[in-house]
């Protein structure tokens, strides 16, 4: 079938052009000053682990547009925020777990992390922010 399946009741496949919205003024100036992100996007893949063992105090991160090893020297130092939201007495807060890029792992640009509490497993395939800093350049 060409659609895909019959109870599939997705979008088309193509994408037209929105060239029907006017384009505004102030929409090029809201984009102009949009905040900078000051730091890079990365995944927690899960922990270090061997055939039959896992060390769960070492987490394997996977980088944004880093895909070699030779990419990961920089990010060696940085640190690394995990950022979930905690219920506590009805109010939403934010908290924050740190660490620090260790080494590579591998060739493929992943790199081992350690937090100063191990991630929760329920944090596998979450993300998490490299801060830019420390800075060794």
């Amino acid at each position: 079938m060409p659609g895909g399946h019959p109870s599939h009741r997705g979008s088309p496949a193509v994408r037209y052009p929105r060239s029907y919205l006017p384009d505004t003024k102030e929409k090029k100036a809201a984009k102009a000053s949009a905040p900078v992100r000051l730091y890079v996007r990365g995944v927690f893949m899960g922990y270090k682990r061997g055939l039959r063992n896992q060390y769960a105090h070492t987490a394997l991160l996977k980088l944004e547009n880093v895909n070699d090893r030779k990419d990961v020297d920089f990010y060696l130092g940085k640190r690394v925020a995990y950022i979930y939201s905690g219920k506590k007495s009805g109010e939403k807060k934010h908290r924050v777990i740190w660490g620090k890029i260790m080494r590579a792992h591998g060739n493929s640009g992943t790199v081992r992390a350690k937090f100063r509490t191990n991630l929760p497993p329920k944090a596998i395939g979450q993300k998490v922010r490299v801060m830019l800093y420390p800075s060794t350049i």
